[in-house]
């Protein structure tokens, strides 16, 4: 079966609420749709050139500074048009969790092998540090508990957060059966 472009999908999404240059694009994938999607800048650009052809988004060349230009994309009707016929497509397959610590937690093959603790105690740093960054990305996002103007970002990250704390649970889990 084919493999469906959602990333053309998201950069919609990204430019229904305002215009955005590449650069705004791809820093999204830093900070806010970083939490539960990737894509590279070498992927984003080529799908604004793909989207652009499309119809589905337009771009207006600004002048910064006296020679640097840079394009501002935006939502045409059509794109908005793909964007809402995307969101009322069903799922109908769960995601494949791509998780190479329990790749590697399959391999083992005794409760004794001295690499678990280490392995286990990396696991439980590193999510310690991503609950953190994911409860300061609360509280900046939502300061003032205004969660129903960006309800489904509000959502998105309370299941992170979630995630976290359960994958935490599991792995201290681990330690105690040691």
């Amino acid at each position: 079966m084919a493999q469906k472009n959602t990333l053309q999908y998201i950069i919609l999404g990204m430019l229904q609420e305002e215009k955005k240059t590449g650069y705004d694009i791809k820093t999204a994938f830093t900070t806010e749709i970083g939490e539960f999607w990737q894509a590279k800048h070498s992927q984003i650009y080529p799908e604004l050139s793909k989207l652009t052809k499309k119809g589905w988004i337009a771009f207006q060349t600004e002048i910064v500074g006296t020679k640097l230009e840079k394009k501002v994309y935006s939502l045409t009707d059509t794109g908005r048009t793909a964007l809402l016929d995307w969101l009322k497509e069903p799922l109908t397959e769960l995601p494949t969790n791509k998780d190479e610590f329990v790749l590697k937690l399959y391999f083992i093959k005794s409760m004794e092998d001295d690499r678990l603790p280490e392995m286990i105690q990396q696991q439980i740093d590193l999510h310690q540090k991503k609950l953190a960054h994911l409860e300061e990305r609360k509280l900046a996002v939502f300061p003032d508990k205004k969660i129903k103007e960006n309800y489904g970002h509000y959502l998105i990250l309370m299941h992170a957060i979630h995630r976290e704390e359960e994958y935490l649970n599991w792995l201290e889990s681990l330690t105690r059966k040691q």
